[in-house]
């Protein structure tokens, strides 16, 4: 079968699926996407793009968005157009709709069946917007949402199919939005995010590389930043460390945005933080390490006595479910959609968003009584294992799905 696989940001919530089409040896999949630096892949071809429009500086800022998304719509289509010049006509196209690259394809193909990823609609309260009083939302955040949730009103009368990653992210989209997409997980591989007591990992500032044998704590985003509660971690630091004075951080993210308002702060939302707490830390026990590798990710988890997981009502980081699989003790935020994935003193720890000093004390107390608390970390992966496998939980349920929208011939099974 023909795939048209499509993503800005390559492969994005279609790593493991990919790999599994490719692993079938059935089926001519073609990729496209912005991101820079792809390697050659076998059993797929990559193609690159970039929009030739981008708004203006000054652009109004009630369209600018969808004058983007309909940008990298249209070059999507122009690429569509050529790959059929070249042969290349699919049986079936899916793709992250937030951007607005499945805008067009049905002025393409009309008959394609589409299957589309419907992450988060932009609400004005209830979800990141306004959640957090120290970050106060626009008076035309009402606005603005509503005309970026253009894209997906379009994407979804373009769509024949649709999947949200948890039931809260769907809960965002209104209820028309529920007959076609449904809250199926992208699933991860759970036979290789597994606990291992005997990694290491080396740190500067410590002779000996540090393993399960320190009291190790580590929190984890893909950038340092209000919207994964990152000023809540650092003001909670100051207890955790009078509180066990031995225990070292290890905190792994970069110094930008990936979501809400940007920091003026010299170092952003990092520069902010450290010198707010400044004078209350002991700097030798912290370790910023960056954005690293992710196999280095997976050790420094492996290796966590207690992990910590915070977020504002948003999207679900994929680092929750891989340090429960590889069965961390998380001591996480108690908001949504964290409650979706993880039970309160059974499968992990869910204190309030907006108190450090609970986020501390529940830290404090897994790293002094870690033994204790093995037993959550082991129901953290059971679950996890049993929910979110990308084989034997997620691809069964995504793929019925997906035959939903094909001809009988097409349909795709599990053991292809």
């Amino acid at each position: 079968m023909n795939i048209l696989l499509i993503h800005q940001n390559f492969p994005g919530q279609y790593r493991q699926f990919l790999d599994w089409l490719i692993a079938t040896g059935k089926h001519n999949i073609v990729f496209l996407t912005q991101r820079k630096g792809v390697p050659e892949i076998n059993g797929a071809k990559v193609i690159r793009y970039e929009p030739d429009h981008k708004p203006a500086d000054d652009a109004y800022a009630l369209s600018s968005y969808f004058e983007s998304c309909s940008a990298a719509g249209y070059k999507v289509a122009i690429l569509c157009r050529q790959l059929e010049a070249d042969g290349f006509k699919p049986d079936v196209a899916i793709g992250h709709c937030g951007w607005g690259e499945m805008l067009f394809l049905k002025d393409v193909w009309p008959d394609l069946p589409v299957m589309s990823l419907f992450e988060y609609f932009f609400t004005a309260e209830g979800g990141l917007i306004g959640f957090d009083p120290e970050f106060p939302a626009s008076p035309n955040a009402p606005f603005i949402t509503r005309a970026r949730n253009a894209v997906h009103y379009m994407s979804y009368g373009l769509c024949d199919a649709g999947t949200s990653a948890t039931q809260w992210q769907l809960d965002t989209y209104p209820k028309m939005f529920h007959d076609k997409v449904k809250a199926i997980h992208e699933g991860i591989v759970t036979s290789s995010l597994v606990p291992n007591h005997t990694t290491t990992v080396k740190l500067g500032r410590v002779d000996e590389p540090v393993g399960r044998n320190h009291e190790v704590f580590t929190y984890m985003a893909r950038n340092l930043e209000p919207a994964r509660g990152f000023h809540q971690f650092m003001r909670a630091l100051p207890i955790i460390q009078k509180l066990r004075p031995h225990a070292r951080a290890i905190v792994i993210g970069g110094s930008g945005v990936s979501y809400g308002q940007k920091s003026d702060d010299k170092g952003g939302f990092r520069g902010r933080m450290e010198q707010e707490v400044a004078t209350k830390l002991d700097w030798d026990r912290i370790h910023f390490v960056g954005q690293v590798p992710y196999e280095t990710y997976v050790k420094t988890i492996q290796l966590s006595r207690c992990h910590i997981y915070l977020t504002a009502p948003f999207v679900l980081s994929w680092s929750l479910l891989e340090a429960m699989s590889m069965g961390a003790t998380v001591v996480a935020s108690d908001t949504a959609p964290v409650r979706e994935v993880m039970e309160d003193g059974k499968t992990g720890f869910l204190i309030d968003f907006f108190s450090p000093e609970a986020l501390a004390e529940k830290v404090a107390d897994v790293l002094a009584h870690k033994d204790n608390y093995r037993r959550i970390g082991e129901a953290a992966r059971r679950h996890v294992v049993a929910n979110y496998d990308f084989r034997t939980a997620c691809l069964p349920k995504y793929l019925n799905h997906l035959n939903g929208i094909l001809p009988r011939q097409h349909h795709m099974l599990v053991d292809d």
